[in-house]
Formats: structure tokens, C-alpha cells, sequence
């Protein structure tokens, strides 16, 4: 799997999450997203976000469950447009997810894998781990591959 080191060097579209995602508040709602490691042949991503409290309900202590789910989804996403080199993105057909242990505030990684990837259809999973490198909980997913389109250039 091949490390990424974040540099101020690199132009903002040649990030890998800009490569394929337009610039807009999505990643910032989801409590930002720091891509870890590619590896674009085995079709597997790890990808860091911040639980922030104000995800949590019980006190601010456990991230709601929707978050959790929109990370999972995110990397599986991202591992499928990682292993078609740019070319697909995913429509979730259908995502089931499984909670092991509560996740609260601070830093979470992601790791979405492709299991297999047909002509229109891919089956996906991820992982998600606590600090402590903790599974916390998984997710699996079938997906439609969907023609991605390079992100508009700004007016």
C-alpha cells in the first residue's frame, strides 16, 4: 500500500481526493477527509476523519450512527474510483452495517476495500477503527458502477 505525505507543494487538484471529487463542503460536513494509503491494484484506501462532538448524541459521547456509515460508504467509494483509475465512481445499491463498539469524538480511519469488480456491478467492504486501532464497526456493500466525470474546473 503506498503512504501519502501531505504536502503544501502539490497543486490543490493534484491531491488524491481531488482528482476525483470536486472542491465542496461534503468532505468538511463529514469531518474532513485525510487520505492515508492507495493501493490502487488491490482496490484498498485508508482514509482518516475527525468525529467531531458535535456528531454525538449521549453527551457528546457516542458519534451518531449515520456518520459512521457515511464514512464507511465514503472509503468504499473511493477504494472503487482508486481501482478503476478515475474511471467509476458507485451508486450503493444496498449498504449493510454492523456496529461492534460505540465510536466518540476524535480521530477515526477508514479502510474501504474492492472485493470485486464486474463490468456494472462491484461488492465492497470497509473497516472502521478508534484510535487504539480499534474495530469499531464494518460494512459491506453492492454497488452500481456509475462513468465518473472529472471534476468541473472553477469558474
Amino acid at each position: 500500500m503506498t503512504p501519502i505525505t501531505p504536502t503544501t507543494a502539490a497543486p490543490a487538484s493534484d491531491t488524491p481526493l481531488n482528482r476525483y471529487l470536486p472542491p465542496g463542503p461534503m468532505l468538511d460536513t463529514l469531518g474532513g477527509a485525510q487520505v492515508l494509503s492507495i493501493d490502487p491494484g488491490a482496490g484498498v484506501v485508508r482514509v482518516a476523519f475527525t468525529a467531531r462532538p458535535e456528531f454525538c448524541h449521549t453527551n457528546g459521547t457516542i458519534v451518531q450512527g449515520g456518520f459512521v456509515t457515511a464514512w464507511l460508504d465514503f472509503a468504499m467509494a473511493f477504494a472503487t474510483m482508486n481501482r478503476t483509475g478515475g474511471a467509476s465512481n458507485v451508486a450503493t445499491l444496498e449498504i449493510k452495517v454492523s456496529f461492534f463498539e460505540r465510536v466518540g469524538p476524535g480521530q477515526v480511519v477508514v479502510e474501504g476495500r474492492v472485493r470485486r469488480l464486474g463490468k456494472r456491478v462491484a461488492f465492497l467492504e470497509a473497516s472502521l477503527f478508534t484510535e487504539g486501532d480499534r474495530l469499531a464497526a464494518t460494512a459491506t456493500s453492492t454497488a452500481m458502477l456509475v462513468p465518473l466525470q472529472p471534476p468541473a474546473a472553477p469558474a
